[in-house]
């Protein structure tokens, strides 16, 4: 898959599932998500830096091949512009939770989080599992409206935040 925000110096984005060798663009990926989002994510900032280069290597190789979880990224041939992970859980086996989904700020409204989240859809209908569920802050609203954009839709589930007791998350689903 390919994004192309359109207009005069059109840029293009391979959408794909991450493979070793990213590591080092992942890492870079990963930072610049959670000082770009602090919230959204379920680590800070000084804890993703101060891991060791080898343990981002071990997650993507991990999430590089297999059924049970998985990353996919916006690759336009330098710095990855885009992130969207798949995870299963075991209470409901036909589900693919869809996890740190992230676009980079000048690479929003391209079309770009649609191919991420349909990368993940695919992967999720190809293992078997018919339905994506994601969960987003309560008050995040721009995500919310974007997600409602791509069929998702408020179950009326409300979770606490797993890191930030004062915050909400709300759990919104679609098919795959």
């Amino acid at each position: 898959m390919t994004s192309d925000p359109g207009g005069p110096g059109r840029r293009v984005a391979e959408v794909r599932r991450v493979r070793p060798r990213d590591a080092a663009r992942m890492r870079a990926l990963r930072l610049e998500m959670l000082a770009d989002a602090p919230l959204a994510f379920l680590e800070t900032l000084a804890d993703a830096a101060a891991r060791p280069h080898a343990e981002f290597a071990a997650r993507v190789a991990y999430t590089s091949t297999g059924t049970d979880t998985a990353q996919f990224v916006a690759d336009p041939g330098g710095r990855f512009v885009g992130h969207a992970g798949g995870t299963t859980i075991p209470a409901e086996p036909g589900l693919t939770v869809i996890y740190a989904v992230y676009v980079t700020p000048t690479w929003r409204g391209s079309g770009l989080l649609a191919e991420l989240v349909e990368a993940v859809a695919q992967w999720s209908r190809a293992c078997g599992r018919p339905e994506l569920m994601l969960e987003v802050v309560v008050g995040n609203d721009r995500a919310y409206r974007a997600y409602q954009r791509l069929g998702f839709v408020d179950t009326g589930v409300r979770v606490p935040h797993p890191t930030i007791p004062a915050l909400t998350e709300l759990q919104m689903r679609r098919p795959a």
